[in-house]
């Protein structure tokens, strides 16, 4: 964070403070470095960051850490400060510390075809019985056999956009809220992932104009209008093909794939065989068949053997997936395209279940002001990237392996909590340039 701090806190200082400086106590950059910690050293609620964080020594050190924090402020004043200013230049801040990182080449040996693979998901933040906020999405839930009526569930829901790495490292990157007024309400219809999407990719492409991006999508997105825009924006893609989706194209790659034996590949990863094969130049249209893309489809069948927990006998495993590429397959690219990027899109729903079950406390709001939630959820994101890339630094593999990444982040915690270092050696430690040196 140290290496980072420099950047973030210019940036930072950007944002427009709307308090009266004559009655404002701490910096705008304080806090919202304070509100950066709370969720690097995963403080469950406001209450804990407050209780845990105001203590003596964790002051102390805090102080001697980041000398920015000239003192230590309430969580109710970030709470107050987050629903005033412009929460995006949060997101903002923590989308150029990425571009800093991708301009010094941090990932370079990590990208696919010479693309940045970004994985993007939906996911459900937060739900309530009563609508908190009018942003609120809202749904009618099956209630109990002896009540006739539906119940309604107000529900927040998000689109995420993550750098996602064949080596694991999955970094958070952009977030778009689904919001009830960006629905056709003339129709009764609320906004939507598909909606969202094109939103995000809007964004996505403002921020990174020049950069190539390879975008990895689940089920949901075999969609003529969204491939197009991927296409318009000159994005790879790798996108999960279902069974019952585009039949069009099944029915193509089933019967050109008899006349194509040669499109096959079969190879071993991670113990199981694995069996591709690809038909490429699929036509696909639609918009009542006014519009056409071309499409490439790449199956792999594979095969493993496991232990019967039940008879202890050995027995076959096998499953099937399917992937539409916007470039045509061939054996030098298919297992690059296929293991190292597409198979990867499920490491978003990874840092989703980090996010929600592992410390971060994604569904918690922290506020029931929407703008201030918002913050938080920022503020939530960026200090998730910072443990991240502490995750696969180079100086703190050792620390990983020997304790996990929770008892790594909690020992640091309770280190803080209880040790008086020595103000001279830190001094001399912080006198040294930091450098970030990933594995």
């Amino acid at each position: 964070m140290r290496s980072q701090l420099p950047v973030l806190l210019n940036r930072l200082n950007n944002i427009p403070d709307p308090r009266n400086p004559e009655k404002s106590k701490h910096k705008l950059t304080v806090i919202l470095i304070y509100g950066i910690l709370t969720f690097i050293y995963q403080m469950a609620s406001r209450r804990e960051a407050n209780r845990t964080m105001t203590r003596p020594i964790f002051m102390k050190n805090l102080m001697l850490l980041f000398p920015e924090l000239e003192t230590v402020p309430h969580n109710d004043t970030l709470m107050r400060l987050l629903s005033r200013i412009d929460v995006g230049q949060i997101e903002s801040a923590h989308i150029e510390l990425i571009r800093r990182m991708i301009r010094n080449k941090k990932f370079r040996r990590y990208l696919i075809d010479k693309c940045y693979p970004v994985a993007i998901d939906g996911t459900q933040k937060i739900v309530r019985d009563y609508i908190w906020s009018e942003e609120c999405l809202q749904r009618k839930v099956k209630s109990k056999k002896e009540e006739k009526e539906p119940k309604i569930r107000y529900y927040v829901y998000v689109l995420e956009a993550s750098l996602a790495f064949h080596n694991g490292q999955v970094i958070p990157l952009m977030s778009e809220f689904l919001n009830y007024a960006e629905g056709d309400t003339a129709k009764e219809k609320q906004d939507c992932e598909l909606i969202a999407f094109k939103r995000l990719a809007k964004r996505l492409k403002a921020e990174f104009r020049k950069l190539k991006i390879m975008v990895l999508l689940d089920g949901l997105y075999p969609d003529g209008p969204i491939m197009e825009l991927c296409k318009k924006n000159k994005w790879q893609f790798m996108i999960v093909l279902q069974n019952k989706s585009l039949k069009s194209v099944w029915d193509e790659y089933a019967g050109l794939k008899k006349l194509l034996p040669e499109n096959c590949h079969i190879q071993k990863q991670g113990g199981r065989k694995q069996r591709f094969q690809w038909v490429n130049d699929i036509y696909y249209y639609y918009d009542s068949d006014k519009k056409k893309i071309v499409l490439h489809v790449v199956t792999c069948k594979e095969e493993w053997h496991e232990i019967d927990k039940i008879t202890g006998k050995e027995v076959t495993m096998t499953s099937n997936h399917a992937w539409i590429s916007d470039k045509p397959l061939n054996r030098l690219n298919v297992h690059e395209r296929s293991n190292l990027a597409a198979r990867h899109r499920q490491g978003i729903e990874s840092g989703f279940s980090v996010e929600k079950h592992q410390g971060y406390h994604y569904e918690h709001c922290f506020s029931y002001n929407w703008q201030a939630m918002i913050g938080y959820h920022y503020l939530m994101r960026l200090a998730h990237m910072f443990n991240v890339l502490t995750q696969y630094s180079v100086c703190f593999v050792k620390y990983i392996k020997d304790m996990g990444v929770r008892g790594a982040i909690q020992f640091i915690r309770e280190t803080i909590a209880v040790f008086v270092p020595n103000d001279e050696r830190m001094k001399t430690l912080f006198s040294r340039p930091f450098r970030i040196r990933l594995l």
